[in-house]
């Protein structure tokens, strides 16, 4: 919201405020100023002339003119805008004039031709192409015949204005106006706005009754819908103090009809929107909601297809306009518009917000409805548009207004006491105080028995409706640079992390230790993503209203996620990735509103994990990750083993090399390596990733905890080589071989694996160690042979294991 230093002083006695300084006390009142910046600070010598000759210098684009600037003696002046001629009212730099980014104008002589000075365009003076009016983008611009000769240019065009640029909260959207902006600044001032009084003629003779009427199918649609009617108007250019104005706030000047209209939008914070009443079909003008598969073309020329959530305006059959949003191009004014029927309305804020954000039609119209109106200045802002119209166009106002109002503007009663103020806020208040600071604001206020007492909200403050708001009203009014620095009061309770708080930390040490560098990934995702990689299946979490179809749905799976960054690295030229990250997923359950959120934990890891000064090298595969993997869950000491099992159905894994993860029978992870398919896709090779789910880690029991003593006795080693079906697994191998080895073993290492020549092609060679020892006294080798000799025979009965 750009805010025109100038305009406020149509309101406000600004004589002796320093532009700067009042943006500081905006800030430190609650409203953000983000820029205060003076367009013609760095400008100088600026006139108003006009142009006497216009000569075109042959063989050239250029053309001599001879300008009167009210000096003794015309400036010959050489200009190569296209648009420039004889008659026109200019703007000229001088000889030793200064314009925007250091240029200096001075005296030469172009194509033999004497240049002393410029003609000027509005960008050379550093107005935005966007607010530069379309006539004058591509030339100089001409000012009307009403300016005078020799004046200075820099008041004529608001160049000795100051500009603030206000960074707005949502609720703040009473200060999206001048008005508004006004009684904000009169509030710090302890100044009380005054506006012009609108005095609205009207022609008698005819009366709007007799050529429209309005109705609303639904009044939550359009609380207030109203519309006045103008004949014989005449559409032309805007005066300089119109033009001066909107451009000063961003806008580009068009026509009066429609400068008038952004500018008691500008104003009041009223959108208002004109149709050609002459191509409005019939004698009426309905509000409803759109059928579905109805269509609209509007004022930028695109057909839309609308549905029941889009509110629209029509004849009585067929669309004219998207409320609140766009017009239509079947009702849209031109310069030919003779007879015009201007609406003021109020829409409501939802299905405004949803209309334009499913169209992509955000527009300063939109954003208003969308945060809310005045209800007190509808009436008003339409008829100080119906007043301009007939001043500046030469129309004539029909009388009466044909208005639809289920709602009234009401002021809102809050009823305080001195002591919550001043607990709230922290300070020490009297009611003098506080009532002055309301006579700021422009509150009116009922003294009550003690320190009790009303404070009366009016409507152009829709934003307060509960007492916290009030003293959030006296706090920054009063000051909160006067605010006491204060230490909270209340006990002290000591924090400490949870169980789950401490294992995520855990986790992360653990990964980092490992080589891996912690990922923090989006949340949402595309719903195709969200269902990749799920472990559970649930329902989709979707969001209402997106900001992009790539963030629109909860994941169920960190892993989409890492893939992406997996994608985005290597796309940068990174070979090795090792990434992890802690994180919750969301699943939906049918009929509950709430999401079960759940702590997972995902890894992602391709190229060499080992690389040396020597250059040798170790690749990232399945059984390194692994091993990394079996590492962390050791880490979180359960009193079950997490079992693998061969996972060869999963979207997205490879068939082959994938293991689901168990715990009391139930599948809580898996590891394993991406499709290649999949990781081809996003230029990657050989990616092998797990994810599991760490809440279930939490809730499992824990082994307790048990310090020994090192063994001071030897233990014993032997080896057994099998040949096994491809089929079993290495875990089903060690699960017989733990059944029957005895109270001595400790531990089973598979330190060989072979497949290929010289066995059959059905069966694979696996060579295990098994580690024996008592730690109370010596192992006696018939003690050890019994015990191995009763593993060789449980492997042959019940794997038909040959042992090698």
């Amino acid at each position: 919201m750009l805010v025109s230093f100038n305009w406020l002083k149509e309101y406000l006695d600004l004589s002796d405020v320093d532009p700067i300084e009042l943006g500081d006390q905006l800030s430190l009142t609650g409203i953000e100023v983000e820029h205060v910046y003076q367009p013609g600070e760095d400008i100088s010598r600026l006139l108003v002339g006009e142009i006497i000759e216009c000569t075109p210098i042959p063989d050239t684009h250029l053309h001599a003119a001879k300008v009167n600037v009210g000096r003794d003696e015309l400036q010959e002046i050489v200009c190569g805008a296209p648009n420039v001629a004889q008659g026109q009212k200019v703007i000229v730099a001088m000889p030793g004039a200064r314009l925007p980014g250091g240029m200096e104008i001075g005296e030469r002589e172009m194509q033999g031709y004497p240049s002393n000075g410029m003609i000027c365009s509005l960008q050379e003076l550093g107005f935005p192409e966007k607010v530069v009016p379309k006539q004058y983008v591509e030339g100089i611009y001409v000012l009307p015949d009403d300016i005078m000769v020799g004046e200075d240019a820099k008041p004529v065009l608001g160049l000795d204005d100051t500009i603030f640029d206000f960074d707005l909260t949502p609720n703040r959207s009473d200060a999206l106006s001048m008005r508004g902006v006004a009684h904000e600044v009169g509030a710090i001032l302890s100044q009380i706005p005054e506006f012009e009084k609108i005095e609205l003629t009207e022609n008698k003779e005819r009366h709007i009754e007799e050529i429209l009427t309005v109705g609303v199918d639904n009044a939550e649609d359009a609380p207030i819908y109203s519309m006045r009617i103008i004949e014989d108007l005449q559409v032309q250019e805007s005066p300089m103090w119109l033009q001066r104005k909107l451009m000063a706030v961003g806008m580009r000047p068009i026509d009066n009809l429609v400068d008038i209209t952004n500018y008691i939008m500008m104003e009041y914070g009223q959108p208002l929107h004109a149709f050609d009443k002459d191509l409005i079909r019939t004698d009426q003008i309905v509000v409803r909601r759109a059928e579905e598969g109805e269509r609209l073309i509007t004022l930028d020329g695109k057909e839309r297809q609308l549905d029941p959530e889009n509110i629209v305006i029509t004849d009585g059959e067929k669309p004219i306009a998207l409320g609140g949003v766009m017009g239509g191009e079947n009702t849209h004014i031109s310069h030919s518009t003779q007879h015009v029927a201007l609406e003021a309305a109020v829409f409501n804020p939802l299905q405004i917000r949803r209309t334009a954000g499913k169209l992509n039609l955000r527009s300063e119209a939109s954003s208003r409805f969308e945060k809310g109106i005045n209800l007190a200045v509808v009436t008003d802002a339409l008829n100080h548009a119906a007043q301009l119209l007939s001043q500046l166009g030469d129309g004539k106002v029909v009388s009466g207004m044909s208005q639809v109002a289920h709602v009234t503007a009401e002021n809102t009663e809050i009823n305080l006491t001195v002591s919550y103020l001043n607990n709230v806020i922290g300070v020490d208040l009297t009611k003098i105080i506080i009532f002055d600071i309301f006579d700021r604001l422009q509150f009116d206020y009922k003294d009550g028995e003690g320190d009790s007492f009303t404070v009366i909200i009016p409507p152009r403050r829709w934003d307060i409706k509960i007492k916290a708001d009030v003293a959030e009203e006296v706090a920054r009014i009063y000051g909160y640079n006067n605010l006491p620095n204060t230490l909270p009061v209340g006990a002290s309770i000591p924090g400490k992390l949870s169980v789950l708080q401490k294992m995520i930390r855990q986790t992360n040490r653990y990964m980092e230790g490992s080589g891996f560098n912690q990922a923090i990934t989006y949340s949402l995702t595309t719903k195709e993503k969200a269902n990749q990689f799920s472990i559970a299946e649930s329902d989709d979490t979707n969001l209402a209203m997106p900001l992009s179809e790539e963030h629109e749905t909860l994941r169920k799976s960190i892993l989409p996620g890492l893939l992406d960054s997996a994608k985005y690295n290597r796309a940068r030229s990174t070979d090795s990735i090792f990434l992890y990250e802690t994180g919750r997923i969301y699943h939906g359950t049918p009929g509950d509103s709430l999401l079960d959120e759940l702590e997972h934990v995902s890894a992602l890891a391709t190229g060499n994990y080992i690389e040396d000064w020597t250059n040798e090298v170790v690749e990232m595969d399945f059984f390194t990750l692994k091993g990394i993997l079996e590492g962390l869950l050791e880490s979180y000491n359960l009193a079950e083993e997490v079992e693998f099992r061969p996972l060869t159905v999963k979207k997205g894994m490879h068939p082959g090399r994938t293991a689901g993860m168990h715990l009391h029978g139930h599948e809580f992870g898996f590891i394993g390596q991406i499709h290649p398919k999949l990781a081809n896709s996003l230029d990657l090779e050989d990616v092998y990733v797990f994810e599991f789910d760490l809440q279930l880690i939490h809730d499992a029991e824990k082994a307790s905890r048990v310090v020994e003593d090192i063994p001071k006795y030897p233990g014993i080693t032997r080896d057994a080589a099998v040949l096994v079906n491809k089929r079993i697994s290495h875990s089903e191998i060690v699960e017989v071989i733990e059944k029957v080895a005895g109270p001595w073993l400790q531990s089973v290492n598979l330190f060989d694996y072979y497949e290929g020549e010289g066995i059959d092609d059905k069966k694979k060679s696996l060579a295990y160690s098994l580690f024996y020892q008592n730690p109370n006294a010596t192992l006696l080798e018939e003690e050890v042979q019994e015990d191995f000799e009763r593993v060789l025979k449980s492997l042959k009965n019940e794997l038909n294991a040959q042992i090698r």
